[in-house]
Parts: structure tokens; sequence; C-alpha cells
């Protein structure tokens, strides 16, 4: 049997692996290749020639990494550029701008990079080439807020949506209709340049409109979807007034729907995704198969509460310990996606943390096979809600270690403390900004008995 210490060192080369696997410069040339002065973006080509200025444009905690490879394909032929990245994600650039600001609520900072970005993207004409660099964060790194909203009322709404377990589709359709920017704003005030968005992936699905809240992409959202969720979450009376006079006005056609696919905004557009949580998801396979492992992706669109997550994803790593399945251990069960957190309580945390606290409750009770059973949950960007850590591991004698030591591992988990109890434990994951970021990977590792 492993010890505890090789066990972490096993999910720490998965949470590597993992991570590697969705890395910004590879993603992007995998989809961008050049020779000579034809640049080829995923079977497209783009004679570089034929254009009087080439800008890059960008959003997201993975802009600046992006940017540092476009600026090596292009060379001399980029004029410049602006990205907008998260706080501790930028990188020393040669012709792009970076500019860092404040997520997951948006700050002063944020709204002065969207009108810098706003206003390089006015200043493009037909004869300009634009490659917009998005990934996730940017929704809340770029806030653009529609008067008569303001930064402060974005701020405490994008507050009150993250607190109440509102999943990102959600609170980016909201984002998108209070937005100058986002729901395909940016492609507009691009019009009539030649657009081409690289994109790296963070919500299920890959929808275009939701990654980012879709700047350069068509939005399927509309008011109405915003009033329902006000409405699932009861802050009809807890929004600023703005906000839901606004939404109110656009249900009741008064107020301008986000850009539809027949703008023609859209015709100069393209948007490609570059990487996205299934490569992460492989990634971390095959580390796993390399360590001897079977890995089996028994969810590839994760979502809901993450303790009920937690707890499902747990139950099957117990039915395997007992080879309900077919498939005798070890195994490692991957699942991808994002969670939701209801915050009740006034601790510490984020998802991935809530989700591997929540596998330490149920794997208390199960005394037949948690010494077999060893948990990673990891925020691909490097950062699980407001803390410095990126998720959290389980190992056996984490679990034994709550019990000997009486942690209470279950008053943690109701009062949304989880990083304080894997402080505690030592087994907090801190990877430090990944730049990149498409969403969270759990992986479980099951031994044979």
């Amino acid at each position: 049997m492993t010890t505890y210490l090789e066990k972490k060192t096993q999910l720490m080369r998965i949470v590597d692996r993992t991570i590697e696997a969705v890395a910004p410069d590879p993603a992007i040339r995998a989809a961008v290749s050049r020779k000579g002065d034809i640049l080829t973006v995923d079977g497209c080509d783009y004679d570089l020639k034929q254009y009087e200025r080439i800008f890059l444009l960008g959003a997201g905690k993975a802009s600046a990494a992006m940017a540092e490879t476009m600026e090596d394909l292009l060379g001399d032929d980029l004029h410049g550029g602006i990205v907008a990245t998260k706080y501790g994600h930028d990188l020393p650039l040669t012709r792009t701008r970076v500019l860092e600001s404040g997520h997951p609520v948006p700050d002063l900072a944020g709204e002065r990079a969207a009108r810098e970005l706003l206003s390089l993207a006015k200043g493009a004409t037909e004869r300009d080439l634009v490659f917009c660099l998005l990934s996730g964060g940017a929704s809340a790194l770029v806030p653009a807020p529609c008067p008569p909203v303001t930064l402060r009322i974005k701020q405490d709404v994008t507050r009150r949506l993250l607190e109440c377990g509102a999943d990102i589709g959600e609170i980016n359709a909201i984002r998108k209709h209070l937005s100058l920017f986002k729901g395909g704003r940016l492609a507009k005030a691009l019009e009539p340049a030649t657009v081409c968005s690289l994109i790296i992936s963070d919500v299920v699905g890959d929808a275009l409109d939701v990654i980012g809240s879709g700047p350069t992409a068509p939005d399927a959202s509309t008011f109405l979807d915003c009033q329902a969720t006000l409405d699932k979450y009861a802050l009809c009376s807890k929004a600023p007034d703005e906000v839901t006079k606004v939404i109110a006005g656009g249900c009741s056609g008064d107020i301008p729907e986000t850009l539809k696919a027949d703008d023609p905004c859209f015709q100069k557009v393209r948007n490609v995704i570059v990487a996205g949580n299934g490569m992460a998801v492989a990634g971390a396979a095959e580390a796993a198969r390399e360590m001897g492992y079977t890995p089996i992706v028994v969810d590839g669109a994760m979502q809901g509460e993450a303790r009920e997550v937690a707890a499902d994803l747990i139950r099957l790593a117990g039915e395997y310990c007992e080879g309900k399945h077919g498939i005798q251990p070890p195994v490692c069960l991957l699942a991808g996606g994002e969670t939701t957190v209801t915050i009740k309580g006034k601790g510490l945390g984020g998802r991935n943390q809530e989700l591997a606290l929540a596998a330490v409750v149920e794997l208390s009770g199960m005394q037949h096979c948690r010494e077999r059973v060893a948990v990673m949950s990891l925020g691909t960007d490097g950062t699980d809600g407001p803390t410095d850590a990126a998720g959290a591991l389980v190992l056996p004698d984490t679990v034994a270690r709550s019990d000997e030591q009486s942690l209470a591992a279950r008053e943690y988990l109701n009062d949304n403390n989880a990083y304080a109890f894997f402080d505690n434990a030592g087994t907090l994951l801190r990877t430090g900004p990944t730049r990149t970021n498409v969403m969270d990977v759990v992986a479980i590792l099951v031994d044979p008995a």
C-alpha cells in the first residue's frame, strides 16, 4: 500500500499534467500556424500583408499568456494591443499593454481597462485585422456598466449572484444585459474590422456567448432570462433598483436587447475555441494511466452544488471499491466542469475546497474503503474563491486525522469554512497563477484492497 506522502505525490502529478494540458502557448500553436505572410487559424488563412494594421485585444485570466504567444507568431507585423487580466497574472510583453484588474468582483481598474479596450476597438477600420484573446474571468475583469447602472451597482449584484449559488450562465446573462462591452458589443465596436477571436473556454458546453460573457459572439440570452434568474434566487427585492428597472425595461421592449446572430457586425467575425475542460481532463487521465490507474471519466459536464456533487462522486468511488462496476481498482475517477456554492456560513473557501471537504464528510462514514480513496479538486486557474489556494487534496489520513483530532468536518462545511479545515490538515492546493482557466477537474484515486 502506498504511503500518504506517495499518494500526495501521485495527486500532484495529476495536478501538474492537468494544467500543462491547457497551457495557452501549446493550445494556441495547435490552432494557429504561420508560413511566410499567411497566418492559418483553424483552417482559415489570413494574408497579413492585406491589412494596414494588426491588433491584439484581450480579456481574461489567460489573456496575457495568450498575447505572449501571438506576439511571437505575428512579430513585427503586430501594430500593438491591450489585454486585461487578473492581478498577478501579467507578463512582460513587447507590443501589448497589460492592464490588471479585480476578479471575481469587478473594480475601478477593470472599468478603466474596459474603456481603453473599447476606445481602441472603435478606432479600428475595414483595413485592420484584430485578434481578440478571450478566456474565463473576462466578465469581471472588464466591467463596462451601461447607465444608469454604475460600477458599485455591478459589484453589488455580482456579489449577490455569487453568494446565492447562481451558475456562470445565469450570472453572465445578467452581466451581458448591464454592459457596454459584453453580449457581442465588442464585435459591434470593432465593426468593420476583420476579427478573429481565440478563446479558452471556462464554461460547460463551450457556449460562445457565455465564455467571458461573449464580447464577440451573438447572445442567446434575453432580458426575460435575466428576470427569471432574479425570480429564481429571490433577488428582485434585494438587487439595486437600477438593475431591476433595466431588466424590466428590457422585458417590456423599452431597452434594446443584446446583439443577436442576425446583426451584420458578426459577418467578419470568427470565434475559435483553442482549449477547454475536456483537454484538462484528458491530461489528468494520461497522468493517472502512467501511474497504473485505469482512468474513467464519470462526468464531463459537472455542475450543481459542490457538496452534492462530492457526495455523488464519493458514493461512486465506494462502489468501485466494492467492485460493482466490472472494473477492478486501481481506478481514477475523473470529472470536469464547475460546481456552485450557496454561501450560508461566514467561513472562507471556494467551490473546489468545499467539494473536497464534502468528500471528507462522506468518506468519514465509509469505514470499509476510506483508506483506499484519495481526492483532488482543482481550479485550473490557480484560484479557488477569494483565497490563495487552487483547491484541496483529501488523503486517506486527512479523514483519519479529522476523526482523531475532532476537527468536526461537518461543522466546517456548514460554515463554508473549507479553507481553515484544509489549512489545518496541510493539504491546500497552492499552484499560484496558472494563466489559464478551463473550470475545474476532480480526480479520485481508488486503490485495491
